[in-house]
């Protein structure tokens, strides 16, 4: 038996707790916490997350046919990736024709641009 199973409850579920510890709190919603879940498990997929990047590096709205050859996987792979972000409130669509049109939102600029940061930060 571990030196700390003294310290488990009745349930055995972890450490006995009194109420006093027991209130942290994150501060955010029950919908700002969902949100904030579904945008990171939209970017946590290889395909939405290099679309995102390809989408935030054009220079104008960027068509489904543009992203397709650069991501190496079908149209309807690309199109399912874009409502993923879309649904998430990374993109903008635009429709002209039968095509569609994207364009990241401001959102996703900070969130990439955050992104960016951290990547060029050390660790001292």
């Amino acid at each position: 038996m571990s030196e700390n199973a003294s310290d488990a409850d009745s349930s055995g579920s972890g450490p006995a707790r009194s109420d006093a510890c027991c209130s942290a709190d994150h501060g955010l919603t029950e919908e700002e916490l969902a949100n904030d879940v579904q945008l990171l498990t939209t970017l946590g997929n290889d395909t939405r997350y290099e679309a995102l990047r390809l989408i935030a590096g054009a220079d104008d709205e960027i068509c489904v046919c543009e992203l397709e050859p650069s991501l190496g996987v079908s149209q309807g792979a690309v199109s399912q990736a874009l409502s993923r972000l879309f649904g998430a409130g990374l993109v903008e669509r635009r429709k002209e024709g039968r095509w569609r049109y994207y364009s990241t939102t401001p959102r996703a600029e900070r969130v990439l641009s955050v992104l960016d940061e951290t990547r060029a930060m050390t660790d001292d």
